[in-house]
């Protein structure tokens, strides 16, 4: 286990790095320092080649993350918000440039920026008690931490303008059922399910699936013909690897392979 400040933890086990919010007095809320000590934590996770699938994880039994912490912001100057901004905008492109799979276990309030960080993993897994959305217009603000960006990728434009424009909050069944989660499991269940999905993409091919989530988020948005362009890229970064070579001699042998790492 490593701390990162006072509310940043990261676990390790085997293969699976679970990266914990834990500023449970404030149900998470993204303060100057947490969003500090996140980006901290990303810049060591990204560097670690032995972590092949990351957890985002929260502390808090009511709370995976409410978002930025408003108590802080209601004392700062104009010049203090802009200062503040760097740190934020590192916290949460942070978690959306992990190189490795990353997966968010939500349960109870996810809203704002903490609905955005769960959308900068790869995939989210909810329990019954997820609230999630974006209230950002609903006090003068817009989502700043990926949020207008994110969502259409998930629900498409018009679906997340509806969400982003009436700040709507949107319950676990209604949030499983239009796609702001991809899956959805009893209460309580959310973190247990990620860290067990988390241990079954991490048996595999570590070159393999940084080059997959690669080939994925590069080829967002682009033309068929370009991203196929991207994939061909990433796939060259995989074929000539020794994680290809074992990979298929594991197979042939029919054992389980041994992953080299490069």
């Amino acid at each position: 286990m490593v701390r990162y400040g006072e509310w940043i933890e990261v676990r390790e086990d085997g293969h699976v790095a679970e990266l914990v919010l834990d500023r449970p007095q404030a149900m998470n809320a993204v303060s100057t320092r947490l969003a500090a000590d996140l980006a901290e934590a990303c810049a060591a996770l990204a560097a670690d080649t032995g972590v092949r699938a990351v957890v985002l994880t929260s502390s808090n039994d009511r709370a995976f993350c409410v978002g930025a912490d408003l108590k802080e912001r209601n004392r700062f100057t104009d010049a203090e918000l802009g200062r503040q901004r760097p740190y934020a905008r590192a916290a949460y492109t942070g978690v959306l440039q992990l190189p490795m799979p990353t997966i968010a276990a939500v349960h109870g309030f996810a809203l704002g920026g903490g609905f955005e960080l769960a959308l900068s993993c790869d995939l989210i897994v909810a329990d019954t008690t997820a609230v999630v959305g974006l209230p950002e217009v609903s006090v003068g603000v817009i989502p700043g931490g990926g949020g207008t960006q994110l969502l259409p990728r998930r629900v498409g434009a018009a679906r997340a303008a509806e969400l982003i424009f009436t700040a709507r909050r949107v319950e676990a069944e209604e949030a499983h059922r239009i796609g702001l989660v991809d899956q959805l499991v009893a209460g309580g269940a959310a973190r247990a399910e990620a860290l067990e999905l988390a241990g079954r993409i991490a048996a595999h091919s570590p070159v393999g699936l940084r080059a997959a989530k690669r080939a994925l988020r590069t080829g967002w948005g682009m033309a068929l013909a370009a991203g196929l362009e991207v994939e061909d890229a990433a796939w060259r970064t995989v074929a000539f690897s020794g994680d290809r070579a074992e990979g298929v001699a594991a197979f042939n042998e029919k054992r389980a392979p041994r992953w080299p790492g490069e």
